[in-house]
């Protein structure tokens, strides 16, 4: 079995004042590695341990609840860490911003859709930025659940993730979600997340 938890690629005040240092750490160092502990417990000894996350997502409605929601977890997680970074914020550049342009009419335009999906996906879940079909669209899933699995209503690629549970932003921002997503953009690596989209691009 080949997966690993990840090292956090900037240090748990990085972010400050957006997202701040002890909710960063306890999100990290707490949330995110019971993900992990817990999907790897749960794939132990089963076909499914060598099997990439793109696989086991590909054939998700089959898995048991453990491996859906902590495979999520766990995949989600990198996502989003690896989505923002200390000299985050702007507007994407290139290639990118082509494409957010022609799907959205401006990057302003994607934040409000991608933000809106944030602040109205009820309960816990997140907000995503996905490659389908070629093209950028935004969508949003409950729980753990992700764009790359068969029970997801709109599938596609992800290349930027926003977390909304609440203790991605409780500790700071207590129930104003809205605020928290609004910092938030203030995080996020445009240079990751176009890195992503050509990927996705092919």
């Amino acid at each position: 079995m080949s997966f690993e938890f990840p090292e956090l690629p900037y240090s748990f005040d990085a972010l400050e004042p957006h997202i701040d240092a002890r909710t960063m750490e306890i999100h990290y160092d707490k949330h995110h590695r019971a993900y992990f502990s817990k999907f790897t417990d749960a794939i132990k000894g089963t076909d499914l341990a060598d099997k990439s996350l793109e696989d086991i997502f590909a054939k998700i409605s089959g898995a048991s609840g453990a491996v859906r929601n902590n495979g999520g977890g766990f995949y989600n997680h990198i996502l989003f860490w690896n989505s923002m970074g200390p000299d985050g914020g702007g507007d994407p550049s290139g290639s990118l911003a082509t494409a957010v342009n022609s799907a959205f009419g401006s990057a302003d335009k994607l934040k409000d859709e991608m933000s809106n999906a944030g602040a109205t996906r009820f309960g816990s879940g997140f907000a995503w930025l996905i490659v389908k079909d070629g093209k950028l669209a935004v969508t949003s899933t409950p729980n753990q659940d992700n764009p790359l699995m068969d029970v997801a209503e709109v599938r596609g690629e992800p290349i930027l993730g926003l977390d909304v549970w609440e203790h991605a932003y409780y500790l700071k921002y207590q129930n104003r979600r809205p605020d928290y997503i609004q910092a938030w953009w203030n995080t996020v690596d445009w240079n990751a997340v176009a890195k992503r989209f050509e990927k996705a691009m092919g």
